[in-house]
């Protein structure tokens, strides 16, 4: 186990997730001497937790499409993410001994399909650069000569030092947001989950009988965008890929109207007219969830999601219904859930370089800074790209 000392180095990197671990390996090549302090255990942590499906390095998507997944960042992060592009993410894997693969979606993988053999790889090329890491060290704040300081008592003044403490997101696994605490003066965009699932109010008949089912092969439709996927019924609301990337419309929608109104379109793959036809057919004795299943081809789930919308006083004729079932969003699930975080340190705050204006030395990358991205690659592809920014920048500022 790895322990703070008081000795001081040319650059310090706080934070030893995707981010950081870039900035200390670009600040490593430049010849600088380089120490990360990372106040859990051991690195990589949410690295390792996200590769646990499969790691999703980038997307192989043209460029001017991928950037637009950045949304209001897009401008900022656009110069960012030209110099370490998704083919630079690419290559610097099977620069590590991994061999990549692009998945149907487009999405990028390791071969290996796990985040482990690629972590030990690039830990131990940051070990040939002479990069040092120490790990339970908590960083709480810096003196106004650049002096660090740590929970434990240890005090370290480098001639630089690059923040990538994550955002708040997965608080477990050592980010919790605590640092925008120690940055006074700064101005920080409150954090907010991301890429996230949402509160409902399910009936105790529905909760109890399809908690825990998925709902596949849906449509979902929001402020004007729709869009194919998967979610998954859970006891408190809905989660998954397809309100993941509607997350951000949705958390927002229900900061300023107190709810958000999704719609659920059942089966996407019919019109309303060929349901009107199919469910047109005599229904006998059959019960109105068996006539659903028979003629719809909905699975119980299906079912259950119209029978709550019924008795919530829907109206609508049920074809109609089946292409547009109202769900209503109470609120997002909170921090400890979500995959990501929104807000972080202020554009403003910040020069192209990625330095604190007011903070000469100091530089900032990853999820602190304010931006967000759905999942697919983009969230991991813009910590490495930031990192990789800040990380040159460090550099530039200590040679010029």
């Amino acid at each position: 186990m790895t322990t703070p000392t008081s000795h001081p180095t040319a650059v310090a990197v706080i934070g030893g997730g995707p981010a950081g671990l870039m900035a200390a390996e670009i600040v490593a090549l430049a010849g600088h001497h380089v120490t990360v302090f990372e106040r859990m255990p051991s690195p990589g942590r949410k690295l390792l937790m996200a590769g646990r499906g499969g790691l999703n390095l980038t997307h192989s998507e043209k460029f001017a499409q991928f950037l637009a997944r950045y949304a209001e960042a897009a401008g900022w992060l656009a110069p960012i993410l030209a110099a370490f592009p998704p083919e630079a993410v690419t290559a610097w894997c099977e620069g590590l001994g991994q061999p990549s693969f692009i998945g149907s979606s487009g999405r990028v993988f390791p071969k290996a399909m796990k985040a482990s053999p690629l972590l030990r790889a690039w830990l131990a090329r940051l070990d040939g650069l002479g990069v040092r890491l120490v790990t339970r060290a908590h960083w709480i704040g810096r003196d106004a000569d650049g002096t660090l300081h740590f929970a434990d008592g240890a005090a370290h003044r480098p001639d630089a030092a690059i923040l990538a403490l994550g955002g708040a997101s997965w608080p477990r696994l050592g980010g919790d947001g605590s640092w925008a605490g120690s940055l006074p003066g700064i101005a920080i965009t409150p954090l907010r989950p991301a890429n996230c699932g949402f509160a409902v109010d399910w009936s105790s008949h529905f909760r109890d009988r399809h908690a825990g089912t998925p709902l596949k092969r849906i449509a979902l439709r929001h402020g004007g965008r729709s869009l194919r996927g998967e979610a998954m019924v859970t006891g408190a609301g809905l989660e998954g890929g397809a309100i993941y990337a509607l997350s951000a419309a949705l958390r927002d929608a229900i900061a300023r109207e107190g709810l958000a109104m999704l719609e659920i379109d059942l089966r996407p793959d019919l019109t309303q007219a060929e349901l009107a036809r199919r469910l047109g057919a005599p229904r006998g004795s059959a019960s109105l969830s068996g006539h659903l299943k028979r003629h719809a081809g909905l699975p119980p789930v299906a079912v259950g999601l119209l029978q709550e919308a019924l008795h919530q006083g829907a109206t609508t004729p049920l074809p109609a219904l089946i292409k547009a079932v109202p769900v209503t969003l109470t609120a997002p699930f909170g921090l400890l859930r979500a995959i990501s975080t929104a807000g972080g340190i202020g554009l403003d705050e910040l020069d192209d370089r990625l330095m604190l204006k007011r903070l000469p030395g100091l530089f900032a990358a990853g999820e602190m800074l304010d931006w967000e991205a759905p999942t697919g690659g983009y969230l991991l592809t813009a910590c490495l790209a930031t990192g990789h920014a800040a990380g040159r920048g460090a550099a530039a500022w200590l040679a010029g």
